[in-house]
């Protein structure tokens, strides 16, 4: 389905006069108030099509109604997400979950709804059917030049699908490990890896991106062979310039100063990007900001400092993109929630007294320091994300316009209630 913006208009009309209230209150403390609705209009994040579905434990998966069945309905989901927040115009697909059959159709659709792909993302960690070798003790890394073999082609032909989409970038997760001591030579295991990824990297083409994201634990227990940021780095330098380590917010052990990392890697030009999500004790993927919106904020506070003293696009030069698993929340309420919480965190860094900041720094006024980023963060820079969404034509409550128009409800009769979306 799509939502028609007529529809949109009415429900902001109903707000408009609360909104503008809000807006002009908090916008009289911005002094640079035009360029920060302006980057905050032109800052988008990628959906991933495995998001769009229930997520799942070990112990069970409860479906929603109204899943997406197929690619198209996927593509069609981020479409109703962008038409409401205007911050979510690209779609990142995980293959072999959602092979793109006819790559043409597929790009005119996305196009319909005002989106294009990102990253596309490769999948070692699980056997599909009729593949002849299994990964259950890892893919890259693995003892049987064989079975590296097989998953080097695979990542080969999702970059063939992703040439096709006009994406970009490859994102590779491996979940090879080890569970038990003596289970695995480590540094035969890493330099397998490097060999692997380089065959990859080597089929990349000129405009192309490799992102290489780590995870210290999960499902592979003992060891991962990838499994802190510091190896991704290592394999990304010796691959190349087209090599770079992509942050998984809920892969870090707890009490992970996720900040410093993000500084060191964005200062040596090998930060690819972001899955956003949060967590309480691991790799939860919670809906962002749901946990900690404070370590966000500081995120962004290190994202926005480092990338303007390199010069950069905020919007484009790295990638942006939610990777969450939605058990008991309706995914697309779920990921509304994940943007409006991104740009909320983005807004506050923004509003940030760089110069007061480095003045105290200099000065090692470390109470200053902590009042100037704490009095951006308390700042409610909702009315500005929303007013920023209402000049690009999209919904001033993004949640509650969903809800007003009863989406849920019409994909349940369009889809049926027992659909189960492909992927997760």
């Amino acid at each position: 389905m799509q939502i028609e913006k007529y529809k949109i208009d009415e429900i902001n009309q109903q707000h408009l006069a609360k909104h503008r209230r809000q807006f002009e209150f908090v916008a009289a403390d911005v002094a640079n108030l035009d360029l920060v609705l302006q980057k905050l209009g032109a800052f988008n994040i990628a959906i991933p099509s495995w998001a769009l579905g229930t997520g799942g434990t070990r112990f069970g998966r409860f479906s929603g109604g109204g899943e997406p069945r197929s690619l198209e309905e996927k593509i069609e989901d981020v479409g109703v997400i962008h038409a409401l927040n205007k911050s979510s115009n690209s779609i990142s697909l995980h293959i072999p979950w959602d092979i793109p059959e006819n790559a043409a159709s597929i790009k005119a659709l996305a196009a319909q709804v005002g989106l294009h792909f990102d990253a596309v993302n490769s999948n070692t960690f699980q056997d599909q059917p009729n593949q002849k070798h299994s990964y259950k003790y890892g893919s890259l890394h693995h003892v049987d030049k064989a079975v590296r073999k097989q998953a080097i082609e695979h990542n080969i032909e999702v970059i063939k699908y992703g040439v096709q989409l006009d994406s970009k970038a490859l994102s590779v997760w491996l979940s090879d490990g080890s569970n038990f001591p003596g289970q695995l030579n480590f540094r035969r295991a890493f330099q397998n890896t490097q060999e692997s990824l380089q065959e990859i990297y080597d089929a990349l083409p000129d405009d192309w991106k490799m992102w290489i994201e780590y995870k210290p634990y999960e499902p592979n227990f003992y060891s991962t062979t990838i499994g802190d940021w510091g190896q991704s780095y290592l394999l990304a330098s010796k691959l190349g310039a087209k090599a770079s380590t992509l942050v998984d917010l809920g892969h870090h052990l707890q009490g992970t100063n996720i900040e410093q990392i993000v500084s060191i890697l964005l200062m040596e030009g090998k930060l690819a990007g972001f899955h956003f999500n949060d967590s309480k004790y691991g790799d939860d993927d919670l809906t962002v900001g749901s946990i900690n919106p404070y370590q966000l904020f500081l995120i962004f506070n290190e994202l926005v400092e480092g990338m303007d003293a390199r010069g950069m696009n905020h919007a484009k030069d790295i990638g942006w993109m939610i990777d969450a698993s939605h058990n008991v929340k309706d995914p697309i309420e779920d990921l509304l929630q994940s943007v409006q919480a991104i740009k909320i965190a983005y807004a506050q860094a923004l509003l940030v007294d760089k110069n007061t900041l480095v003045t105290a720094q200099n000065n090692n006024d470390v109470t200053l320091a902590q009042e100037i980023l704490q009095t951006a963060y308390r700042t409610d820079v909702r009315p500005l994300i929303a007013e920023a969404s209402l000049l690009a034509g999209g919904s001033i409550d993004p949640v509650g316009t969903y809800r007003k128009l009863n989406v849920r409800a019409n994909l349940i009769k369009e889809r049926g209630l027992k659909t189960v979306a492909t992927g997760l």
